[in-house]
């Protein structure tokens, strides 16, 4: 039993070993320093969520942030806003009209979707923004409230050290070739379908 266990130790030393040697190759390798654009979208939840675990660490280096909530309406209290729009390094806007389906007026939230966008392409003009959210984004293409290729083109010429989050479902093709990293979160079962409702510092 003791030779077992000495073994079973040593092929587990080894194989980190060869772990640690691949993971140091891949660490050299990366050698580009610039900003990054995330893009989080699937139909699972926790894609908001994980981009404010975001602005979180970034406000813990000392960076200056931006966020964009598009959809989000004026009444909805939703944590990370009442939490991160009291920081002094954070600039938060949203889009204030709430849900497509609760507005059921296009040409207001096409409106309010302009509004808050030139937010956004003033924030990714502006080097001293070293983060900016836009959180929801992908809706805006989807429903037709903000061309694309404009938006594309911002975030191609934005200053080459900002990181960009943006989340939300059914990203565009487009946006995918276009960001760094990609997530896909899948959705395999949400309390709100057995009858649960929204929770306070989970869903919002």
């Amino acid at each position: 039993m003791e030779n077992s266990g000495s073994d079973k130790n040593e092929r587990h030393q080894k194989r980190m070993a060869r772990m640690k040697a691949h993971v140091d190759q891949q660490v050299a390798k990366a050698q580009e320093q610039r900003g990054i654009l995330v893009l989080l979208t699937g139909n699972g939840k926790g894609k908001s969520s994980s981009a404010f675990g975001m602005v979180g660490r970034a406000l813990g280096h000392g960076q200056k942030v931006g966020v964009l909530q598009f959809i989000k309406s004026e009444d909805w209290q939703c944590g990370e806003r009442q939490f991160f729009a009291q920081h002094p390094d954070v600039e938060f806007h949203i889009m204030g009209t709430g849900f497509t389906w609760e507005t059921q007026n296009r040409e207001l939230d096409i409106a309010a979707a302009e509004r808050l966008w030139q937010q956004g392409e003033r924030m990714l003009q502006d080097p001293h923004y070293d983060l900016v959210v836009m959180d929801e984004l992908t809706y805006m293409f989807k429903f037709g409230y903000l061309p694309f290729e404009r938006v594309a083109t911002a975030l191609r010429q934005r200053p080459s050290q900002q990181n960009v989050v943006i989340t939300g479902r059914a990203a565009q093709p487009g946006l995918i070739e276009l960001a760094d990293t990609v997530s896909e979160i899948a959705d395999i079962k949400h309390a709100f379908r057995a009858g649960i409702q929204a929770q306070a510092g989970i869903e919002f």
